[in-house]
């Protein structure tokens, strides 16, 4: 009888080398699809906030505009809010505003180094300067918001 106890102690007493693997590989398949997928739902965040930034400083500029009727020493493009950062994007008037025209920049930061959207005094709304091999692409009608969007 002491024997049966034995080999019952023996089975229970733990996981086998085998189920072990196993479970690390589902964990690093997991991990694998998992990761990177957040990541960009990460980064699809911190473009919302850069391009909403944006969208708040043209409505400025509009609005400054109907008081002034002139872009020129926008209250947006002053030296105290240029280059201003909101989220991972530093927001700038590219270049100084004249009576009629400007052009807004919100340039990223890391991790998204190198994107850059614009918007103009027509509402015309740009992505440029994308990381190559990034998934990304640029657009001069409209905002690319998350990698493998297309230009439309």
């Amino acid at each position: 009888m002491t024997s049966l106890y034995r080999s019952h102690l023996r089975r229970a007493a733990g996981f086998t080398l085998i189920e072990v693997m196993i479970v690390v590989a589902i964990i690093g398949i997991l991990a694998a699809v998992g990761i990177p997928a957040y990541s960009d739902y990460v980064r699809r965040g911190q473009v919302v906030e850069g391009t909403n930034a944006l969208a708040a400083m043209r409505t400025e500029m509009e609005r400054f505009y109907q008081d002034n009727r002139t872009y020129v020493n926008a209250t947006p493009c002053t030296a105290s809010l240029a280059n201003r950062t909101v989220g991972k994007f530093v927001l700038s008037c590219n270049p100084n505003p004249t009576a009629t025209e400007y052009t807004l920049l919100a340039t990223g930061s890391a991790p998204l180094t190198g994107l850059v959207y614009t918007v103009n005094n027509t509402n015309v709304r740009a992505t440029t300067g994308v990381p190559t091999n990034s998934g990304w692409v640029t657009c001069a009608s409209t905002w690319i918001m998350k990698k493998g969007q297309t230009c439309s």
